[in-house]
């Protein structure tokens, strides 16, 4: 087998997939929206991320951090804190989620048209 740029048997692709798969998942795009702003504290950023569990805000920071999009800093103080910021790649990926948010945003009403026609058709079928 080759290695196409679209064959999803590739590594190349396999790769990629993990890559979509992290940046993909909602609470990262909060996450990395909201670092976007400015460095965050854990708690600031449960507070703006409204309805993240804390573990799930945990995990999720993980992974960005293994991925390389965000930096993870314990700040020496009295008690000891946590600081999260988007690390220079993590600043390069704002630009495509912004894009795909406005995307989504201004499709809003032709997603919406398409649910209620595929309803109305699986509604009309089973009847």
């Amino acid at each position: 087998m080759t290695n196409r740029p679209h064959d999803v048997e590739s590594v190349d692709c396999k790769k990629a997939g993990q890559v979509l798969a992290r940046v993909g998942e909602k609470w990262s795009v909060f996450i990395i929206m909201s670092l976007a702003e400015k460095p965050h504290r854990f708690t600031e950023l449960k507070r703006a991320l409204n309805g993240i569990s804390q573990r799930m805000l945990t995990l999720c920071l993980r992974g960005l951090e293994r991925d390389g999009l965000i930096q993870r800093t314990v700040i020496a103080v009295m008690p000891p804190h946590v600081e999260y910021a988007l690390t220079p790649l993590g600043i390069s990926l704002t630009k495509p989620i912004i894009a795909l948010g406005q995307w989504a945003f201004e499709h809003i009403p032709d997603i919406d048209a398409a649910r209620a026609a595929f309803e109305a058709r699986e509604n009309g079928e089973k009847t």
